[in-house]
């Protein structure tokens, strides 16, 4: 009987959202967090967005400075050899699921909030972001078990 491992010889992985400028971002910075350099990980979007600064605040209280991400497009991707593909947006899910039809990748979808839809104070919005943030560390937990 062959055991299931939530790894299955994954080395390498990308992280898609729309803009790559929140969710996507985020998540690799957290996976890189977790796992240092032991994997190739990156993101990606549909365009190319803009840093966000609230996205950047919220990284910077791990400690993790984001403030030069520089936000890239699939078509931008320096390596696409990638064993997973973790998209975030339901956008994002299509491309993936397309660019990888003649590849050996696998594409999971991570349904996750958009935060840059919010409004209200600074303190509400960035409480949004925090959300996110926390919310993909513990999927990136539960889905990577060290």
């Amino acid at each position: 009987m062959v055991e299931f491992s939530p790894w299955n010889g994954i080395s390498s992985v990308l992280f898609a959202c729309t803009f790559n400028a929140v969710r996507s971002p985020m998540a690799a910075a957290l996976f890189k967090r977790r796992f240092g350099k032991r994997f190739y990980v990156d993101s990606a979007g549909l365009r190319q967005g803009e840093t966000d600064p609230f996205m950047v605040a919220v990284m910077a209280e791990l400690g993790e400075d984001l403030s030069r991400h520089p936000p890239k497009s699939f078509d931008e991707l320096d390596d696409t050899s990638f064993d997973l593909v973790i998209s975030l947006s339901p956008q994002a899910h299509h491309h993936a699921v397309e660019l990888v039809r003649t590849m050996a990748c696998d594409v999971e979808y991570w349904q996750t909030f958009d935060p840059t839809i919010l409004e209200g104070s600074r303190d509400a919005r960035l409480s949004g972001y925090r959300q996110v943030r926390d919310a993909l560390s513990a999927r990136i937990d539960k889905r990577f078990p060290v």
